[in-house]
């Protein structure tokens, strides 16, 4: 990426624009080369502007929300980081409906709704990403996800076009969406559809399923939740804990002596790298023994 380049993005009047950010400091591995620019546009417009000046320069980027869900190299990203946190506009409408920005954290949103005693998005109280990648990865817990409660998600085309899509049209399945299946669409804002609760049971529920992660999930470590997806009828963490794979270790990477599904940066000195190989290591240790292909649930970035 070029210096003009880097200048005309600044002066264009999008947003604000950091210059050779630590990818370490927006993911929650806590690993990542530096980003030749991270830029927060100020709203959909600038949005549109940015990416129309990336293509016509051909320059490349990411969206990135969190950063929960992805495992970037060591290597420089040579691009634009694109970060939606200003798309953070909440609207409470109708009697249990929520109009919310890509850019808004799913924590945060779904404690608000048990405050008003909104039910249905419990299951997204330990879930460390915005809406947008929650809707993007179709999130879920507890038997519940993204799928179950949103009714609508307002889209940026590849084309530059804003269009809407229903649930149905969404094409939410375990894991995955219409987002995952076709790049270049990007997530806008979402509309929830909740039901009436009581607020004291729900903060009840929200209470003690902190408390049970807390006991039985590696919190205090950096990491990206669960590794692998659960195959079929099987549990992925027991799949890894009965190969003896529990507190395998490569560099700073380790595989979990509390939960065998979360790779841990337990000396938070790992590498990318060391990460990629100790997934890739986990996955083909199950794939050879079991004959079980294991899908990654994290997105690797930057790796080509």
């Amino acid at each position: 990426m070029r210096k003009e380049h880097i200048e005309m993005i600044e002066e264009a009047g999008i947003g604000k624009c950091d210059k050779d950010v630590p990818l370490s400091k927006h993911t929650t591995y806590k690993v990542g080369g530096k980003a030749k620019l991270m830029v927060y546009p100020k709203n959909v417009d600038c949005l549109i502007k940015l990416l129309k000046l990336l293509k016509t320069h051909e320059i490349k980027f990411k969206v990135l929300g969190l950063g929960s869900n992805v495992l970037f190299s060591d290597n420089v990203f040579d691009g634009v980081i694109i970060r939606l946190s200003e798309l953070d506009n909440l609207e409470f409408f109708g009697k249990n409906k929520i109009r919310v920005g890509a850019g808004y954290s799913l924590m945060k949103l779904s404690l608000l709704a048990a405050k008003k005693g909104l039910a249905g998005l419990e299951f997204a109280s330990g879930i460390p990403g915005t809406v947008g990648g929650a809707v993007f990865m179709n999130a879920g817990a507890y038997k519940s996800d993204m799928g179950y409660v949103v009714s609508e998600v307002k889209v940026l085309t590849p084309d530059f076009n804003i269009i809407t899509l229903e649930n149905k049209e969404m094409n939410f399945h375990y894991r995955t969406s219409f987002l995952q299946t076709h790049p270049g669409y990007i997530c806008l804002e979402a509309v929830i559809k909740l039901e009436k609760g009581d607020k004291n049971a729900l903060d009840e529920v929200i209470k003690e399923r902190r408390q049970r992660r807390m006991e039985s999930q590696p919190l205090e470590y950096p990491s990206a939740g669960s590794v692998f997806r659960n195959p079929e009828g099987m549990f992925a963490g027991k799949l890894i804990e009965d190969l003896g794979l529990k507190g395998k270790t490569i560099g700073g990477a380790q595989v979990s002596e509390k939960h065998a599904n979360f790779i841990i940066n337990y000396n938070k000195k790992a590498k990318g790298s060391d990460i990629k190989k100790l997934i890739e290591l986990v996955h083909d240790k199950v794939l050879d023994e079991y004959d079980v292909d294991m899908k990654i649930e994290q997105e690797f970035v930057n790796w080509e």
